[in-house]
C-alpha cells in the first residue's frame, strides 16, 4: 500500500470520505462501502428511506441526510456548460 492510498481525505461532512484505496476513492459513509452515488440512485429509483435503511443496516436516517447534503453542497460548485442547442 503506498502512502497516497493511506491518506484518508474527510469531505464537508465527517460522515462522508473518500479514500483512494475505498471504492477507487468515491466519497461514501464513513466506515461503509456505501457510496452516495449509490444512496442518491436509490433515491431516484424512488425507494423510501426506510427501504435503505432495511437494505443496509449500517446506515443511519443522519447519514442518508449527510450524503444529500454532500451531494447538494457539490453540485452547487459545479460550472454548467449548456450545450448547443440546448437553449431556446
Amino acid at each position: 500500500m503506498n502512502a497516497v492510498s493511506e491518506i484518508e481525505t474527510r469531505l464537508s461532512h465527517d460522515s462522508i470520505t473518500s479514500s483512494p484505496g475505498i471504492m477507487m476513492g468515491k466519497p461514501v459513509i464513513a466506515g461503509t462501502r456505501i457510496t452516495v452515488e449509490l444512496i442518491l440512485r436509490k433515491l431516484a429509483a424512488r425507494e423510501s428511506i426506510e427501504q435503505i435503511l432495511d437494505s443496509h443496516p449500517r446506515l443511519s436516517r443522519e447519514s442518508i441526510y449527510a450524503a444529500l447534503r454532500f451531494a447538494s453542497e457539490s453540485l452547487g460548485h459545479e460550472i454548467v456548460h449548456p450545450l448547443n442547442g440546448s437553449i431556446k
